[in-house]
């Protein structure tokens, strides 16, 4: 008979960034190497519906999901370390929640009744973990923020009723927390640790699994002190040590038998973990035969959360090519005339990411133009790829004053603009949009179809004609100029079925450029990488082999 679905609640303590989403999808690796079915939520404590607003300095990248859900970074990490594909049930925020909870009290829902917190938030919390559970083994949910903060205590005492509500024997509480190395006193310090478990069990929570962020493997000793303040077992008390790659996570985890543990607590019955995958996949990080430099010009350079599933996805791209790929970061901003060609002569590809608003734009276009010159492999996405139409426009296609209208509304030549019209493949609908529109609800999202062309990088990438990729965007190719700029050199190789949505650009004369007004990022993943990470990295290593 099978066992009912097991719910394992991931929190962290002390500080923030200690690692709980790589922790959340390790755990769910390591789950599923064992045989068991997984999916993984992320529970964000802050007040907006979703990050789709967000500064990404102040909360890196925005991951979509297929179904257009706009979701935080650390379900990046879910799809990227295990097979659970996910979507908007997979991430809700207080923002989200508390939207919901409104919504039926003026609807009348609650008859009258005063509505509270408890029950009202924490019944709605529990109902969207419970919206997960169906079909699979094991939910992992993640519990944003630290413990203490005042806007994570719904989620908290959410949680510690779900062992009330499911059985204690279907519930684990995992908790992240820092054991640091203080050098003047030439020891680790277990303190941060004790104090964070403090703070749980003050609301009820008494933690099953503690994981031990530090930079080196904790002693028998150190763990066994652990283990008694903090009202645990030695053999439950796991170092989450610094790693070169963070492939090499479960691994770690494995060694100390974490996977033992959990399914032990939970009463699970499985088959011996298959990690052979694994082992080879970091064994190719940590040995590769060859090395590339991609230069990133961007303009979130200055915190690397912005960039992480492209970070990733180059690295996979590497992984693809038997090569480490080294990054170099370049501030858009700081990119002009004189300064182009010193920044970017030792790179051996170019990337030009996504991003909104004008500033370093013209930074980008230097950029892109120097690629395209010298004959560099250069790869945009997003806003990367229009500013490969915008360059290319003014610099070859005679159409000096060609922008996007979204930083020049008057420009003569909006090759790219806001299509106020469109069809939209998953709902079956037609869409409109104009620039009075609401920023957060306007833009493509997610999954759309997209046709090749035969005889085009793209199609030789994929080796198919047909593909699906994730968008997040508001702006357009415009195709008022698609065979202006085709008979000038720059055609459309990937565009929507009705061919109304210019999907992929690429250049007829040159090595390998091509920009995609897709996030391709978001589908690669370590052991699959994506298709054209893989043929930009393998470009970039011919482009360094041909040179003097």
């Amino acid at each position: 008979m099978p066992f009912p679905t097991k719910f394992i609640f991931v929190t962290g303590g002390v500080l923030s960034s200690l690692g709980k989403g790589l922790a959340s999808a390790a755990i769910g690796a390591l789950l599923e190497s064992r045989g068991l079915t997984i999916t993984l939520q992320k529970l964000d404590p802050y007040i907006n519906v979703d990050p789709g607003t967000m500064n990404p300095f102040q909360h890196g990248e925005v991951f979509v999901t297929d179904d257009g859900a706009e979701t935080d970074l650390d379900l990046g990490h879910y799809e990227r370390f295990t097979h659970a594909r996910l979507g908007r049930n997979n991430n809700f925020t207080t923002g989200k929640i508390y939207h919901s909870v409104i919504t039926k009290e003026r609807r009348g829902d609650y008859l009258g009744g005063t509505v509270q917190v408890i029950p009202h938030i924490t019944d709605e919390i529990k109902k969207n973990i419970m919206s997960v559970a169906k079909d699979v083994d094991v939910v992992i949910a993640e519990v944003g923020g630290t413990i203490g903060d005042i806007e994570s205590l719904p989620f908290q005492e959410a949680i510690r009723q779900f062992k009330s509500d499911v059985g204690k024997e279907n519930v684990l509480y995992v908790h992240l927390t820092l054991v640091p190395y203080i050098a003047t006193a030439g020891e680790v310090k277990t303190k941060p640790t004790q104090h964070s478990v403090k703070e749980l069990r003050s609301i009820g929570i008494q933690p099953d699994i503690l994981l031990c962020r530090t930079d080196r493997f904790l002693s028998k000793e150190i763990k066994s002190k652990i283990a008694l303040f903090c009202n645990v077992d030695v053999d439950q008390v796991i170092t989450a040590k610094d790693v070169e790659t963070i492939y090499e996570v479960p691994l770690v985890f494995h060694q100390q038998h974490l996977d033992d543990k959990i399914v032990q607590l939970l009463n699970i019955w499985t088959r011996a973990p298959r990690l052979e995958d694994w082992e080879r996949l970091v064994e190719k990080v940590k040995q590769p035969k060859d090395s590339v430099t991609i230069a990133i010009v961007g303009k979130y350079i200055h915190l690397r959360e912005s960039y992480k599933s492209l970070n990733e996805a180059l690295c996979h791209g590497g992984i693809g090519n038997d090569c480490k790929v080294d990054l170099d970061f370049v501030d858009s901003e700081t990119i002009d005339e004189a300064s182009c060609r010193e920044r970017l002569r030792t790179a051996h590809g170019i990337l030009v990411p996504g991003g909104f608003g004008i500033r370093g734009i013209e930074g980008k276009i230097r950029a892109i133009r120097f690629s395209r010159e010298n004959k560099i492999p250069f790869f945009g996405i997003c806003l990367g790829m229009q500013m490969a139409v915008v360059e290319y426009a003014r610099h070859v296609a005679k159409m000096e004053e060609a922008h996007s209208t979204e930083f020049d509304e008057t420009t003569s030549f909006p090759v790219i603009y806001l299509m106020t019209e469109w069809f939209d493949y998953r709902s079956q609908t037609v869409q409109r949009r104009d620039i009075t529109s609401d920023k957060g609800g306007t833009m493509r999202l997610g999954a759309y179809p997209c046709m090749l062309q035969e005889d085009s990088v793209a199609y030789r990438a994929y080796n198919k004609k047909e593909i699906s990729e994730r968008h997040r965007h508001r702006y357009e190719f415009n195709n008022e100029f698609k065979e202006r700029l085709q008979q000038a050199g720059l055609f459309a190789s990937g565009s929507s079925p009705d061919g109304k949505l210019v999907e992929i650009v690429e250049m007829a004369d040159h090595p390998w450029f091509l920009g995609c007004q897709f996030h391709p990022e978001f589908k690669s993943r370590p052991m699959n990488p994506h298709p054209l990470f893989v043929s930009f990295i393998r470009a970039a290593l011919d482009h360094k082999h041909k040179q003097p």
